[in-house]
């Protein structure tokens, strides 16, 4: 069989799979999952054309490491065939581990459980599955592999995971000044001492990438009508989760209620291969089916965040600078309980506060973005740029929000 597949990307173009053992990770049960989780979440309830998968966007960051891995061998870094394929698997199967509906399950039904813990689990047991054909790969993805830029091409503050995923969700939100450039940077890539770097005339284009990020977070991951049905997708999942553990019969899918039954820790995922598997089994289609039961569950908060969500009858957010007084929010659930006749206790699960935060660089982490000047010196992009712009994206900005029924109004 010939498996050196070629796939019609909308963003790309022609997408080429250059291994077998690419296309069989890709063929594998784990990998096709990824085609039933969307990228964005509860995004299509804002932008409606944002109903691409964490399938497209794999694909699309290994396209975008092929060109990566291409460009420093035409500037002279030696990469071997072995490394190449390698990169390219740790960066297709980064987000394998990834829950659906984008964060919900993370913060809702596990215990501190981060995808990215998850995908390293799947990776090692793929790594069974094909006898050592993973080991290297795995090594880049966690950072030990001795040469660092691969793990930087795969995991930093300018990946190919975050250009595909800012290109991608760009294009299929129709958000065009998110565009963050990737043909440019890529172009501009460079390794000295095995860590990455960029040529000093990528500066501006490091610059359109910050903006880039920042405006797609505030306009489109951050945006307040998404964040109340992500928060509200939380909600549901944390009230069927309760009810659950308290004994009280809460119908979904076998692999569903397997976690919404029991508290499972990161340590018990990677001790039990059975756990993971009824994971494996997890999509947003479990999550969806499992809600249209709930609108006609006895539990009154339930039913309604359910039905809320099935029908887009988001609750009401509103943003502030500044924290919401403990007073306030105590009003809204007594107005909460007296509209729809639920003791305070449930009356306060109808109300969800949070904070919203977007820092487009960290110049103080470890895997910042540096540029080698014309001078062979590497500093970081905040002392390379001769413009403000950088140094006002390295600031982080927190917004506070509250969110609750409309019908209170």
């Amino acid at each position: 069989m010939n498996k050196k597949k070629i796939f019609n990307d909308p963003v790309y173009g022609f997408v080429t799979v250059p291994t077998e053992l690419l296309f069989d990770l890709i063929e594998h049960p784990y990998f096709q999952r990824l085609r039933r989780i969307q990228q964005l979440g509860l995004t299509n309830f804002v932008y409606p054309g944002a109903l691409h998968t964490r399938f497209h966007h794999a694909l699309g960051a290994m396209h975008l490491m092929q060109l990566a891995l291409r460009t420093l061998k035409d500037k002279g870094v030696k990469i071997s065939a072995a490394e190449g394929e390698a990169a390219q698997i740790a960066i297709l199967l980064h987000d394998i581990g990834h829950g659906p509906l984008s964060h919900a399950l993370e913060n809702s039904i596990f215990q501190d459980v981060p995808h990215e813990q998850l995908s390293l689990f799947l990776m090692e047991q793929l790594n069974e599955q094909f006898p050592g054909k993973l080991t290297l790969a795995i090594e880049m993805f966690k950072g030990s592999y001795g040469r660092e830029f691969f793990h930087q091409l795969v995991s930093s503050q300018l990946d190919m995971d975050r250009l595909d995923y800012l290109n991608r969700d760009s294009f299929y939100t129709g958000v065009q000044e998110g565009q963050p450039g990737a043909d440019r940077l890529i172009k501009m890539l460079q390794v000295v001492d095995e860590r990455l770097v960029l040529e000093e005339k990528a500066v501006y284009s490091v610059e359109n990438f910050l903006v880039s990020r920042r405006l797609m977070y505030w306009q489109v991951y951050l945006h307040k009508t998404v964040t109340s049905a992500e928060q509200m997708v939380i909600r549901v999942m944390q009230r069927a989760r309760d009810l659950a553990r308290a004994g009280v019969p809460v119908p979904g899918s076998s692999c569903l209620t397997y976690f919404l039954g029991r508290a499972v820790t990161l340590a018990e995922f990677e001790q039990d291969a059975h756990i993971l598997n009824h994971f494996t089994q997890l999509d947003d289609i479990d999550i969806w089916a499992a809600m249209k039961q709930w609108t006609s569950h006895e539990d009154k908060v339930l039913s309604f965040l359910s039905k809320s969500l099935l029908n887009r009858q988001l609750f009401k957010i509103v943003i502030s600078p500044e924290p919401y007084d403990e007073d306030f929010q105590l009003g809204i659930v007594e107005l909460i309980a007296e509209h729809f006749g639920l003791p305070p206790e449930e009356a306060s699960q109808l109300m969800i506060t949070g904070r919203l935060s977007n820092t487009a660089y960290d110049p103080a982490s470890h895997e910042t973005i540096n540029i080698l000047t014309k001078l062979g010196k590497v500093v970081n992009v905040v002392e390379a740029s001769d413009l403000p712009n950088i140094r006002a994206l390295s600031q982080k900005v927190q917004k506070y929000y509250i969110c609750y029924p409309k019908e209170i109004l």
